[in-house]
Parts: C-alpha cells; structure tokens; sequence
C-alpha cells in the first residue's frame, strides 16, 4: 500500500488539464460577454453620445 505523500507525487499530466479546463471557462466568460455587450453597445454609444453633445451645447450657451 502507497503511503498518501507518494499517492500525492503521481500527479502527472494534472496540471495540464487543469490549465486547460480553467482557459476553456475563460473562454467561454469571454464569449457570453461579448454576446452579451454586443446587443448593448449601439444603445450605449448613442446615449454617450447624446450626453457629450448635450454638454457642448450648455457649454456653448
């Protein structure tokens, strides 16, 4: 019977499929958000927009 330390030392191959398993959430985080700003963002540049202009305007009397 192994003792737990050298069960601990046989990880091999473990931190590869950790790695990948963390990028692919990372990924997929990415890919939900950009969905997700892409149906904002027109909305959200014209409001900008909007305010910029408003502001030019009070500033220019």
């Amino acid at each position: 019977m192994k003792r737990m330390s050298e069960l601990m030392k046989d990880r091999r191959g473990q931190g590869t499929v950790e790695y990948l398993l963390m990028m692919s959430v990372i990924v997929g985080v990415v890919l939900v958000a950009g969905i997700a700003m892409k149906k904002f963002m027109p909305g959200m540049f014209a409001h900008i927009q909007d305010l910029i202009m408003g502001a030019i305007n009070n500033l220019a009397g």
